[in-house]
């Protein structure tokens, strides 16, 4: 996160808008980390420098996260909880690295007379962004993989999934209150999965996207979502 006279967010965002599912996707994501990273920057002020970033709900949070268990969902917190683990560097492949900012959030897009909550988590290093999306939407695995660029059919812990690439948008704003400014960021990549093995629809989507705009490792991405994933709540290792 830049901070040389603003602050600067990148976030996850297809690259050509190939459906209207993908862009009501990345207008959340867009949203939601806008959000976060102000949230972050007031809570980890008074954090020491040498101290990783823990997941600590505010009010609303707690609040959200109530709503979120009473309808068998998962909330961001438990999101971001699950995500920012202590082997999280490691499993990056950068393991002298810390977490500086870690958050959750609670939203939901909407489609027609229908919201779709759409929980998610992000936590930043000094290298990686990683974010864990879980979508309560009703599309299989298989039926996204058309909607997609390239992408290429995975498993992970027996649940169909797909990895593809995406841009991110680099957005630019001074706090001082003056215009913000998008532009290309750097390119991330992004693997989703189905929440059971029948992929029954609905997915938890991984995406990391790097500091140096360099290509982030496939590798270390599906390492995470073989740990991450299993340890979310409703996870489901059975079809």
């Amino acid at each position: 996160m830049g901070t040389v006279g603003d602050m600067s967010e990148e976030v996850a965002a297809p690259e050509k808008g190939p459906n209207p599912w993908a862009q009501a996707i990345a207008a959340l994501v867009v949203v939601g980390a806008l959000g976060g990273a102000l949230f972050v920057l007031q809570k980890n002020d008074a954090k020491a420098a040498d101290e990783p970033a823990t997941c600590s709900p505010s009010e609303a949070d707690k609040k959200a996260e109530a709503v979120a268990k009473a309808a068998h969902r998962v909330s961001g917190t438990q999101l971001c909880t699950a995500l920012n683990r202590a082997d999280l560097p490691t499993l990056l492949g950068t393991p002298r690295e810390r977490a500086v900012t870690a958050y959750g959030s609670d939203g939901s897009i909407g489609t027609g007379d229908e919201q779709i909550p759409t929980p998610e988590a992000t936590v930043q290093l000094d290298t990686y962004t990683v974010q864990l999306t879980r979508s309560y939407d009703r599309l299989p695995i298989a039926r996204m993989a058309g909607l997609l660029d390239e992408a290429q059919a995975r498993t992970v812990a027996g649940h169909p999934a797909v990895l593809y690439s995406t841009q991110t948008i680099a957005i630019r704003f001074n706090l001082g209150g003056g215009k913000s400014e998008t532009g290309p960021g750097s390119v991330a990549r992004a693997l989703v999965v189905a929440p059971d093995a029948k992929d029954r629809g609905g997915s938890y989507e991984l995406t990391v996207w790097r500091k140096d705009h360099a290509r982030p490792d496939d590798a270390a991405l599906l390492r995470i979502a073989q740990q991450v994933l299993p340890t979310v709540p409703g996870w489901t290792t059975t079809g």
